[in-house]
């Protein structure tokens, strides 16, 4: 039993930020963390020694508003500001510059129409705000799978276009886990403390763990949508309904990373930094090519789709990917494929998914997500945020937001 001013639940981005304000505030606090390890989402493994790979959140989004880049900095990791690649290849051949001209075109009609729904507050699907018969289609609706996780008829229109993005997204070498995880090395967490009951009924909160029961003045419930509409933590007395549709309204997609390194390089100067690669019946996926030098190539994949193959087990995901390579590259270019990692966010039994979309009409349940019950459950996380929703840095935002309130 321990007698904490808060206790937090989950020590990934918005539980990091969350104990670092409440220490600088002068709060006693608890973290709690039902996996082996900090960063949540943010999650770094080697395929080979010096070899990092993120198996969940890459991306520095909208860099200018990030304040993960101060702390890169801080820490000494590097970055680049390279972006996403546009190089693609279909139908056998490579796409002229003027074919990715008009692709980038119909991308920016897409989001002219939808930035103009939303003005009307009028919402509707992100597949019914846009064109539906143009040779771009396909590659729009996978794109968006990758950004929001779910396909294109379960994205909230009003909520894609209140996403603040400046453009600016930029991969770090090291990994982000590796940032989340020293930049949380000075918070005490309580690994493998999964919190299974959160009773309210008192003047306090008492949550129920493996290790035994805290009591604390508040909780700070981090834990994605997924933890919480599978209903693995037992709050007594309920949730009330409004709070159970928020969560409902913004359920986790999947997003799945496929990586393959090499024993050499076997691409050339010459290669392209990233391809989406194209059949002719629409299947494709986007390829990062040797990122910061490394000799590996990372596939990646989004909403139904990914769940799919999932499903089908590691072997499918790395035949599916080295099969787009061969594509692309010609057969023998797998021969010397020495490593693979395989993500399953969706199978993760403390995330069960990747990150958070708003269904259609569904725009307004981030704030109701976010709202404090009787000032003692509070709650954050990337599916809270307002503008930075599907972030690391969203989540670590709205961690520091929760915890001033609580202060």
């Amino acid at each position: 039993m321990t007698d904490v001013d808060v206790a937090i639940v989950g020590a990934g981005a918005a539980g990091i930020g969350a104990a670092k304000t409440l220490a600088r505030l002068g709060k006693s606090f608890v973290v709690l963390e039902a996996s082996h390890r900090v960063g949540g989402r943010g999650y770094t493994e080697e395929i080979l020694p010096g070899m990092p790979f993120d198996l969940g959140c890459h991306w520095l989004h909208s860099a200018s508003l990030n304040p993960f880049v101060q702390v890169a900095d801080d820490l000494g990791l590097t970055y680049t500001e390279e972006g996403f690649p546009r190089d693609a290849f279909s139908g056998g051949r490579w796409l002229t510059p003027e074919e990715i001209e008009d692709w980038g075109a119909f991308f920016e009609r897409q989001e002219a129409e939808m930035e103009r729904i939303a003005a009307t507050g009028e919402d509707c699907s992100v597949w019914e705000a846009t064109e539906r018969d143009s040779r771009w289609t396909h590659t729009f609706d996978y794109i968006m799978s990758l950004h929001s996780s779910l396909d294109t008829d379960q994205i909230s229109v009003i909520d894609l276009m209140a996403y603040r993005d400046t453009q600016e997204n930029w991969p770090i070498k090291e990994g982000y886990g590796t940032l989340l995880t020293r930049f949380g090395a000075d918070v005490p967490v309580r690994l493998n403390s999964a919190v299974t009951g959160i009773d309210w009924s008192g003047p306090g909160v008492r949550l129920t763990t493996p290790k035994g029961t805290i009591a604390a003045g508040r909780a700070l419930v981090t834990v994605s949508t997924g933890i919480l509409g599978a209903g693995d933590i037992r709050f007594t007395p309920d949730l009330p309904d409004w709070k159970h549709e928020a969560v409902a309204a913004l359920p986790l997609g999947n997003h799945n990373r496929i990586c393959l390194a090499f024993d050499r390089d076997v691409f050339g100067p010459d290669a392209s930094h990233g391809v989406n690669a194209a059949s002719g019946d629409g299947d494709q996926m986007s390829l990062n090519i040797r990122p910061f030098g490394f000799n590996f190539v990372v596939g990646v994949t989004g909403g139904r789709f990914a769940d799919w193959l999932e499903r089908a087990g590691q072997q499918a995901s790395i035949d599916y990917t080295e099969k787009k390579l061969q594509t692309v590259f010609g057969t023998d270019i797998t021969k010397h494929v020495t490593a693979r990692i395989v993500t399953a966010w969706r199978g993760d039994p403390w995330v069960k998914g990747a990150y958070s979309a708003a269904q259609p009409g569904q725009a307004h349940q981030r704030a109701r997500l976010a709202e404090a019950l009787d000032e003692r459950i509070h709650f954050a996380g990337e599916a809270t945020s307002p503008d930075f929703f599907s972030t690391a840095h969203g989540a670590y935002l709205s961690g520091i937001a929760a915890a001033e309130a609580m202060a």
